[in-house]
């Protein structure tokens, strides 16, 4: 077998970010699930909770430790085929942006044009973000659901029997209950995303004088830089998403204004900001554990194709 390096191939290097992607979004859920879960209750009950540390130690008392990790298995799932066809369609979308902007590699791309790119890529990775992640939107806040009066929630259940409840109650289009709201925080979101990464990478690894690949602590605090990047840019879309998901504001045909309107008239703008500590606390270590997890699996498995030609 030849040692001479030689480029992956298209379909290999779609299989390259696939695989890169999903192994990130791995690394992202076991590194914040405790924060997302009180983000979550935090967002869709604010009035029960006097902050992050109340949420933590109440779910703690009344739930367990697995009280704080409830929705896991929905989440491993979201992350795992977000990131997976996100980093596929990032790549796409960098060629896509190159030939629009008539450049002939998009290595050549700037640091905005490179957030454009995964800006548009979100569009496609929402589709398969918005069930699960609606799955486990729902299994994090049970507790608080039958503590408000919702008869009919269980008091165990598992990530099946909550989808099957929503196609019983709503039919295939309640699993995509809130994509509208979902595309409205991505979108943006990602720009930021990708945006702040990118700008940390080249500020902190010098690529343009260097072009060693970045080591992994600037690649990790690039990812967690781009993770609080996209929070604080869009923390009170994802708000109204997760009121959208699990509670019912509004008729079956409300949208994503009618419940920012809902918020703002009966609770007030500080309300969409309920749960901002836990997710910026957690946005810096899951997302630099998500980039790390990426570049890493990424330049092992395009070493390895290289490789082996």
């Amino acid at each position: 077998m030849s040692s001479e390096r030689v480029p992956p191939t298209n379909l290999k290097q779609i299989l390259i970010n696939f695989s890169s992607g999903a192994m990130g979004g791995v690394a992202c859920v076991f590194s914040g699930q405790p924060f997302d879960t009180a983000k979550v209750k935090m967002q869709t009950f604010p009035t029960l909770y006097r902050g992050f540390v109340d949420c933590a130690i109440r779910t703690y008392h009344a739930e367990g430790l697995r009280g704080l990790y409830n929705g896991t298995t929905p989440a491993l799932v979201a992350n795992a085929a977000e990131n997976a066809v996100l980093f596929t369609c990032y790549g796409f979308c960098q060629n896509l942006v190159s030939h629009v902007i008539g450049l002939q590699c998009p290595s050549e791309l700037r640091d905005w044009h490179k957030a454009a790119a995964g800006s548009l890529a979100s569009v496609f990775s929402s589709l398969a973000l918005c069930p699960t992640e609606l799955v486990k939107c729902r299994m994090q806040t049970q507790h608080e659901m039958r503590i408000s009066g919702h008869k009919d929630i269980p008091i165990k259940s598992t990530p099946w029997s909550v989808v099957r409840a929503i196609l019983r109650s709503e039919g295939i289009p309640g699993l995509f209950r809130g994509l509208s709201s979902t595309w409205m925080r991505e979108i943006p979101g990602y720009f930021f995303f990708f945006g702040g990464y990118e700008l940390s990478l080249g500020i902190l690894s010098q690529r343009r004088c260097n072009k060693d690949p970045p080591g992994a602590l600037v690649v990790t605090v690039s990812g967690g830089v781009g993770g609080a990047c996209f929070w604080l840019a869009v923390y009170p879309v994802d708000s109204v998403k997760s009121r959208i998901q699990v509670l019912s504001l509004a008729p079956r045909s409300e949208g994503f204004f009618f419940s920012l309107l809902h918020i703002l008239r009966t609770e007030g703008f500080l309300t969409l900001y309920s749960g901002l500590m836990p997710t910026v606390i957690r946005a810096f270590p899951s997302n630099a554990a998500l980039f790390l997890a990426y570049e890493m699996t990424k330049r092992t498995l395009t070493d390895y194709y290289s490789v082996s030609g």
